[in-house]
């Protein structure tokens, strides 16, 4: 199991004249901005971020010139064990993480996968990023859709990463191969929720959260489409369960592609590529963000992996062969 020492938080700040009056929590969210508000409303409670050296509660006024001071632990946040698994990293500062995500690597210890996951390989590769939650996995992605994942390596850059993902300015874009001819892009706005009949399927559902996809065709084949998709939230296999909705569903999908198709008189090597393609035909191709330390805007492309090319070239060779 990781055994990493506890860090020490010791900070200290005035409440300046224009922040007198207001509760304490949204003082402290202001001065200490590397913290979540929740994060510090639990130190507070705990008693571990005084005012004048008093112990106070969330909701109570604090007065200009008062002195705030906190001193806590950041714990370790769960107790999994450090794999040597190769990463494939496309950039690391001592900020933040970009990797290129394999087809069958498991981002997260769950039942069935306790360990040779991501967060495993994250604790080898990073062991001080146990104390960061989730060990710094801000977003996820399927086990078997490749392609970028940015991970934060410390509490800063986890605050501000998760802080741009709910509004929205994180830019993540997706390929994908859907079953069927799109002609032409839209956007998809349905909530997702768990299936009311089958609970490892997502679906649309009145009371599910809020999704939105945007989506545009690449390129048309004769029963497919390539296509590029933009997330502006993150639900569970959204992508996949969102253009099975529209009637357009992933190629290789074992949970939402349903029916079988095929172009008609197509080559036996497409056939059997198609009824064989090991994966949901998706891959997480950009990614755009604010560094979270710089606040430069940051971005990244990963190219499409080999199965994919394959796909898409036996599936423009198939049209090219009955055109006239």
């Amino acid at each position: 199991m990781t055994s990493i020492d506890k860090q020490l938080i010791q900070l200290r700040a005035e409440v300046p004249f224009e922040q007198g009056g207001q509760r304490l929590d949204q003082v402290a969210a202001q001065l200490f901005g590397d913290y979540s508000r929740s994060r510090l409303s639990g130190w507070i409670k705990d008693g571990r971020l005084t005012v004048d050296g008093a112990v106070a509660r969330p909701r109570d006024i604090v007065h200009a010139g008062s002195l705030l001071v906190l001193e806590a632990e950041q714990e370790a946040q769960g107790e999994w064990v450090a794999q040597n698994i190769a990463l494939n990293i496309v950039y690391e500062d001592e900020h933040l993480l970009v990797i290129d995500k394999p087809a069958g690597l498991v981002v997260h210890p769950a039942a069935g996968h306790a360990d040779g996951t991501l967060l495993n390989a994250l604790l080898h590769h990073v062991p001080d990023i146990v104390n960061v939650p989730r060990a710094g996995i801000v977003h996820r992605l399927d086990k078997d859709t490749t392609g970028l994942m940015v991970v934060a390596k410390t509490l800063q850059a986890q605050t501000a990463l998760v802080e741009q993902l709910q509004k929205r300015s994180v830019s993540r874009i997706y390929e994908c191969v859907c079953i069927g001819v799109i002609t032409a892009g839209g956007t998809i706005d349905a909530p997702i929720g768990r299936s009311s009949s089958q609970r490892q399927r997502m679906a649309v559902t009145d009371g599910g959260k809020p999704a939105v996809t945007h989506y545009r065709v690449l390129e048309r084949y004769r029963s497919h489409t390539h296509v590029r998709v933009k997330l502006e939230t993150g639900r569970t296999h959204q992508i996949r369960v969102h253009m099975s909705h529209v009637g357009y569903p992933l190629v290789g999908d074992p949970l939402y592609a349903g029916r079988f198709r095929i172009p008609p008189a197509a080559s036996q090597t497409l056939v059997q590529s198609l009824k064989t393609f090991p994966r949901q035909a998706l891959h997480a191709r950009f990614l755009e963000l604010e560094h979270p330390a710089s606040g430069q805007r940051m971005k990244w492309e990963s190219p499409l992996p080999e199965d994919l090319v394959w796909l898409l070239t036996l599936l423009r060779q198939d049209r090219e062969a009955f055109v006239g």
